[in-house]
């Protein structure tokens, strides 16, 4: 069974947020990364680009697939993780460790939208 972190807010395109004094760092769950098997690339969006819950922000290629990500807040990206740029791979070695973009959230009241880690937990076990 993927893992799932206590505290997190999660979608059910499988993308999590972390929330730390006011920014969401966002990424895709450990259930994903099972899913899309060796990670070769992210495409990630700019600094200062906005962000807009529900819509795309960008990708993650595998060998097998590449999967849209779909931002699960709205807000101004502050920072991207540049790590991922050299070793996408990261992503499959701790998929909660190596989160994609830190956002500065627009609307702290859209965490309410998203799942807890025991739906997120129950929404994986239907899949």
């Amino acid at each position: 069974m993927a893992k799932v972190i206590e505290g997190l807010y999660y979608t059910e395109s499988h993308e999590y947020v972390r929330i730390e004094d006011g920014f969401g760092f966002i990424g895709i769950t450990d259930y994903a990364q099972n899913a899309l098997g060796n990670v070769v690339y992210v495409d990630m969006p700019e600094v200062d680009d906005e962000v807009e819950a529900g819509e795309e922000f960008g990708a993650v290629e595998s060998v097998k697939a590449a999967s849209d990500l779909i931002s699960p807040v709205s807000g101004t990206v502050v920072e991207v993780n540049e790590a991922l740029e050299d070793t996408p791979e990261l992503i499959n070695q701790d998929a909660f460790q190596n989160w994609i973009i830190k956002v500065e959230l627009s609307d702290e009241d859209e965490l309410g939208n998203l799942m807890d880690a025991a739906a997120y937990q129950a929404f994986c076990e239907k899949e």
